[in-house]
């Protein structure tokens, strides 16, 4: 596609375009009936936060501009106070995502990833049914262990090894491998932001990251197992190439790349000592008479100051470059227009409505959270609708305690959602653009939506079926 002629007056268009959405849904939120003097906050409210959908869909690389002078907007017309604010950025939830990120920076800087990529590749006997299995294996697990964004790029290193060794087209693999991704986030509450967001906020307790292992993670490998198997039939032509490849590559006794010594022990010991210390952190503070999920924060923040402290001569990179401050920034003005909406009363009207239409019946109101959180997370970050969704629950959940299985409907709705289009995930849009500076391969919108809209159908009929189970 030719670059706009005139990028300034396409900006211009944007914004315009912008601000005549957000000022349609704040006379649209004007008809809701309520006093005058919540009106106006309600109206700014959701003028706001439709400026930062509009934002993230339009042009991305503003929406932290944006979201900064809506929180300002707030602020100047009292719809949220200075303490309101600062109470609402959730301060606990970006330090426990700084800490994993620096943790994740120490084990990408020891080579423990590189490490796992060479035992793959150079495993013996590989087909092209067990390299599949392996790739989508190892792309469900590992976003559960550090993050989705840093296990796709180096998931796709191993994708690009391969293809580029075999002569294949890498768009199926790359495909394959996001997809496994998206599913595999929510496997552990670590696994992306959306699970600890509902971890931390969830009604009437939090949940644990052993609750997210007993409930969410038998959910995502069985989504997994059926994408799996759906993917293997969508891709079968690429899948038998691959074989082939590899059997002539194993009847000629070649491998698919070099091994190279690296001492990955030491990073496997910290590894599974911070993932055991985070497991253990409901135990801990029971016995330490601690509020809930205090030591889920204090842990990844420990074991990354002792890395710090021992590898002091990174310890700057690790802050400054491991850190994805960009999106955490975002995320923290995103966390409070979202306690705007539910201090003005916006979020209680919709859960009302959801809840009388649904009239607490969990055979409507658990495909209907998925659904919709699903379609939302197709087209704008997920977190964007899971902080909007979250108070909406908690007041359906607050009427109706026997409706708590919803805060799973909303996770596993928003994370598999993000496998519909191309822009439904940050794990998405990375994976494009990899794959585009790499081999110059643009995947149509198209493209992408027919196989992502079956993998999300099947992902989320899997989530549906399993949740509603939950309920006693």
């Amino acid at each position: 596609m030719n670059a706009p002629k005139n990028p300034k007056r396409l900006v211009a268009l944007q914004f315009a375009v912008m601000a005549a959405v957000a000022g349609l849904a704040g006379w649209l939120t004007s008809l809701l009936g309520a006093p005058a003097d919540v009106t106006v906050r309600q109206v700014a409210a959701v003028s706001v936060f439709v400026c930062i959908i509009c934002a993230t869909l339009m042009f991305e690389e503003r929406r932290l501009g944006v979201a900064f002078v809506g929180i300002s907007a707030l602020l100047a017309l009292k719809v949220i106070s200075l303490s309101e604010f600062v109470k609402s950025t959730e301060l606990h939830i970006i330090l426990l995502l700084v800490g994993m990120m620096t943790l994740v920076g120490v084990l990408k800087d020891m080579g423990l990833f590189t490490w796992v990529i060479q035992s793959i590749i150079n495993a013996r006997k590989m087909t092209g049914l067990r390299f599949v299995a392996i790739l989508m294996l190892l792309s469900g697990i590992m976003p559960g262990i550090v993050d989705e964004v840093t296990s796709i790029v180096f998931v796709l290193a191993l994708v690009f090894q391969v293809c580029d060794t075999l002569k294949l087209r890498p768009t199926p693999f790359v495909l394959m491998s996001v997809m496994a991704t998206n599913i595999g986030s929510t496997g552990t509450m670590l696994g992306n932001p959306v699970g600890i967001l509902i971890g931390t906020k969830a009604t009437p307790t939090p949940l644990s990251f052993g609750d997210f292992i007993v409930h969410a993670t038998p959910i995502m490998f069985l989504s997994l197992a059926a994408t799996f198997l759906l993917l293997l039939v969508y891709y079968r032509k690429d899948i038998k190439l691959l074989d082939e490849r590899l059997a002539e590559r194993r009847a000629s006794h070649i491998g698919l790349g070099p091994m190279v010594p690296i001492p990955h022990k030491r990073g496997l010991a910290i590894l599974f000592g911070a993932l055991a210390f985070i497991a253990a952190h409901h135990p801990l503070e029971e016995a330490l008479h601690l509020e809930p999920n205090t030591m889920l924060v204090a842990a990844p923040l420990t074991i990354a100051g002792l890395l710090m402290v021992f590898r002091s001569h990174r310890a700057r990179h690790y802050v400054e470059v491991s850190v994805e401050w960009w999106s955490l920034l975002f995320f923290m003005m995103l966390f409070a227009v979202s306690a705007a909406l539910e201090a003005c009363g916006v979020t209680d009207v919709v859960a009302d409505q959801i809840a009388t239409e649904g009239a607490a019946n969990k055979y409507l109101l658990t495909p209907l959270i998925v659904a919709i959180t699903a379609v939302g997370s197709a087209f704008v970050d997920n977190i964007v609708f899971v902080s909007t969704f979250i108070p909406i629950v908690k007041e359906i959940v607050a009427k109706s305690p026997e409706m708590q299985p919803l805060w799973w409907a909303l996770l596993f709705g928003a994370c598999f959602g993000g496998n519909i289009t191309a822009i439904g995930s940050t794990a998405n849009l990375v994976a494009i653009s990899m794959l585009g500076k790499k081999y110059s391969i643009k995947v149509a919108f198209l493209e992408w939506l027919k196989i992502g809209l079956l993998v999300g159908l099947v992902s989320c009929s899997v989530a549906v079926s399993v949740v509603l189970c939950y309920y006693k």
